[in-house]
């Protein structure tokens, strides 16, 4: 046993940053050199038990992972990206940089199926880079726009990443939902306008406007998947269920919508809704008469091949949260984040400085790190100097997940630059390039996110005005 915490310490981390300069996968490079560790500490094999169902403790929140993801890969294979793609293309594709804005869009709307970034890029990369193409977009733009607003993925809900944050941190999923909504959509609002001034002398024609009836049938076929969002918010926020049932709700309306609305998988797949010449009754009594059968479509095969593709995301992902959970005990266990805390606590500095030192360290981290282990290490570390510093922890969750929306367009560690890479053909420099413009423009949102927190707390107090209209206007 050995009880050198400074040795400890530096062995740790000496450890984690050999293992990642070998290119050891992120879960097992945060994981050994926590177990080596406490073995180290504790001098015996228990101590090892201990960790591990310490670091476990009170991630039940967590469980919401595995449905949240089941939802996304569902609604994507039944054919939802599609339909977001051609409302967002009608809605604003006969705009100046109309086909970029269209992909912004269907990104930012995919984005409340998904929770995941590279899962957005993955889904509406292929629909919205084509569009571009065929409309004489170069294609290095094409895939820097997409690239940077499949980022969107993990900021506007539900996300993966609020939940891990809330995980750590034991803040409200509600909360946090709620907080991402205005920024999402100022983050969309901001990109769109740098697309149309970067193409503001651009030869590049636009669609023509395709009229209100196409945006109706459009936003029609779209409407089921986007409904998740709104029905997430209102159960969590309303209190009608918790998160982790709102999650498996979410993936029991997902496989419905897939199956029998959409009809891109399962019993129905290829069968209209009202044949031709069918006369509406008999369409309809058609239809409700498929509906005892909606349940069978557990077991067929297109179902299990869902499940097995959510599986493999939902393992990866578990297993890099797992061992950033005990890396993060590990360091409890030697006091560092109190070290921490206390050193910058002394320094006395305000909570102007400490966000922009947050930040830094947040953007270099994001570089190295998948989203949720690192947000596993540094959010309880930060939180309660935070809190000390009279930072309201909703605003430091976004600020949170905004850097990590940029760790995920930034080398070496990029998930959404290889997706993008995959889906283009272009090399990672290259999409890396691309995307540079749009990063600046992620940059400035940073900006404005970290010093103006009514941006992030708005979302709750909208709600909390149309709960109560009259709070706000006591002399009515």
């Amino acid at each position: 046993m050995i009880e050198n915490i400074s040795f400890l310490s530096t062995l740790l981390f000496v450890l984690v940053f050999t293992l990642l300069a070998m290119r050891v996968p992120i879960g097992v490079a945060l994981g050994l050199p926590a177990v080596v560790v406490i073995f180290l500490k504790e001098g015996q094999v228990s101590g090892l038990a201990i960790a591990v169902i310490s670091a476990m403790e009170d991630k039940f929140l967590l469980t919401a992972i595995p449905f949240f993801i089941l939802a996304s890969v569902f609604l994507t294979s039944g054919g939802a990206s599609a339909r977001i793609v051609k409302f967002a293309v009608s809605l604003v594709g006969h705009m100046r940089g109309g086909m970029a804005a269209s992909g912004v869009v269907s990104c930012t709307l995919f984005a409340a199926l998904s929770g995941s970034s590279p899962a957005t890029v993955a889904a509406m990369g292929p629909l919205s880079i084509q569009g571009m193409r065929e409309n004489n977009y170069p294609l290095p733009l094409a895939a820097g726009v997409i690239c940077t607003a499949g980022t969107l993925g993990i900021l506007i809900p539900p996300s993966i990443v609020m939940v891990v944050y809330c995980a750590a941190t034991n803040e409200s999923v509600g909360r946090m939902f709620l907080a991402g909504v205005v920024p999402g959509i100022l983050a969309m609002l901001m990109l769109i306008l740098a697309v149309r001034i970067f193409l503001h002398r651009s030869a590049i024609k636009q669609p023509p406007w395709a009229g209100w009836k196409a945006i109706s049938r459009n936003g029609q076929q779209a409407f089921f998947g986007l409904l998740l969002i709104l029905l997430i918010l209102v159960g969590i926020y309303g209190g009608y269920f918790t998160p982790t049932e709102a999650a498996a709700f979410a993936a029991v309306y997902a496989l419905f919508v897939a199956t029998f609305v959409y009809r891109g998988i399962g019993l129905f797949r290829g069968s209209a809704w009202r044949k031709p010449a069918e006369p509406q009754a008999l369409a309809v009594t058609r239809n409700l008469a498929m509906l005892p059968l909606v349940p069978l479509n557990l077991f067929h095969r297109d179902t299990r091949e869902v499940l097995v593709a959510a599986a493999k995301v939902a393992i990866m992902l578990l297993f890099v949260i797992f061992n950033a959970l005990v890396f993060s005990h590990a360091l409890t266990e030697l006091l560092i984040p109190q070290a921490v805390a206390e050193t910058i606590v002394h320094w006395g500095l305000p909570a102007w400085a400490f966000l922009l030192i947050l930040n830094l360290l947040l953007l270099v981290g994001g570089q190295f790190m998948e989203p949720s282990g690192l947000l596993l290490i540094v959010a309880p570390i930060v939180h309660p100097i935070a809190l000390m510093l009279g930072i309201d922890p909703i605003h430091l969750g976004i600020i949170m997940v905004v850097n990590m929306e940029i760790g995920m367009i930034t080398p070496p560690v990029g998930l959404n630059l290889f997706v993008t890479s995959s889906i283009t053909g272009l090399g990672i420099i290259k999409v890396m390039r691309a995307a540079l413009p749009w990063t600046a423009v992620l940059a400035v949102f940073l900006l404005l996110i970290t010093y103006v927190p009514a941006i992030s707390l708005s979302g709750e107090i909208i709600v909390e005005y149309l709960r109560d209209p009259f709070k706000w206007f006591p002399d009515l």
